[in-house]
């Protein structure tokens, strides 16, 4: 019996948005293999991954805008050759930003893609992904007809939601329209300092100030949850404190609120952090590394992000729980 439903192939330059992806297979009960999930450190991914192909249902290989390089190119071969040879299904999966299958990866285009060009949370590509992970239609609400009546009158149909506008809600009363607007406009500097500007207003201080440690591991989880959607939708993936927490993680970090020089620095080397001074030099758009923005605002950075990082994970168990409630209900 396969152990996982999909394995995710990909550029590690398009982690961030993978991972987007994964967690949406994950709400929707399918279980994907991930590379930074599932390969403990020390081992080679090239033979973890010969390993776990027969274990697997389905095999999706993303496609990002930066491509693939020629070593890369050639570990595509060998995991689709193998996924043919043992009956896997293959499904290529275009990110935002490229229109076609490269010709460099002419090979995959025998096979029937899914197209994410209009952004990770299209509906209907998520919809033709779970379908080709389980070979079986996902359920969607039909809307209930009306009942027949002697007289009808003609009612317009409801505008289409605007895939724009985002759930902007606040445990506090915040207003985060600015920092939504300054996001989808790419201007990322202004957008960085609003972010500090309204979380300042989450825990009542006012700009000049700073947040503390203990009002950061205590930061309401739903005001963290909008700012962070926020910059992952916007950037695609590479900004937020999610796609930070991720690689602090997987520097070898915890989260715990404390100082971990080893991991710092691996972190600070990750997303392009390079200090001038007593701060960083940022580049404010997106051919920065990812997780480069929004900037830590704290001169102890190594205990910020330990504890931003402490805050996500516990936001992430509590929503957890949520789920399970309702679902119980």
């Amino acid at each position: 019996m396969s152990e996982f439903d999909v394995f995710l192939a990909h550029n590690s330059q398009d982690k961030p948005q993978v991972k987007v992806i994964a967690r949406e297979l994950k709400r929707r009960g399918l279980k994907p293999w991930l590379d930074v999930e599932q390969i403990p450190p020390g081992r080679a991914f090239q033979d973890v991954i010969q390993e776990v192909i027969p274990n697997i249902k389905t095999a999706a290989i993303f496609i990002g805008p930066k491509g693939l390089g020629k070593w890369q190119v050639m570990e595509l071969r060998t995991i689709t050759s193998r996924c043919v040879e043992e009956d896997i299904p293959v499904i290529p999966i275009l990110l935002p930003g490229v229109e076609g299958i490269p010709d460099n990866l002419i090979f995959l285009r025998q096979f029937h893609w899914v197209n994410f060009t209009d952004g990770l949370e299209d509906a209907d590509a998520l919809y033709q992904l779970e379908w080709g992970i389980t070979g079986e239609r996902p359920q969607r609400s039909e809307p209930q007809p009306e009942p027949a009546t002697e007289t009808r009158v003609a009612v317009p149909p409801p505008p289409k939601p605007d895939p724009t506008v985002n759930d902007l809600r606040s445990e506090k009363g915040v207003d985060y329209t600015k920092l939504r607007d300054l996001l989808k406009a790419g201007k990322w500097k202004e957008a960085d300092s609003e972010t500090y500007l309204v979380m300042l207003k989450v825990v009542g201080r006012q700009e000049g100030d700073y947040i503390r440690e203990k009002e950061l591991l205590n930061f309401p989880c739903t005001d963290l949850r909008t700012i962070d959607q926020l910059w992952i939708k916007y950037s695609k993936g590479r900004f937020g404190f999610s796609a930070q927490k991720e690689i602090y993680l997987d520097c070898g970090g915890k989260p715990d609120g404390k100082y971990y020089e080893e991991a710092w620095e691996k972190f600070c080397d990750r997303v392009g952090w390079k200090e001038k001074g007593k701060w960083f030099v940022l580049v404010f758009d997106t051919s920065s590394p990812e997780g480069h923005l929004p900037r830590l605002w704290r001169a102890d950075l190594g205990e910020w992000i330990s504890s931003l990082a402490s805050r996500l994970v516990n936001c992430s168990a509590i929503r957890s729980v949520e789920m399970s409630r309702n679902t119980q209900e």
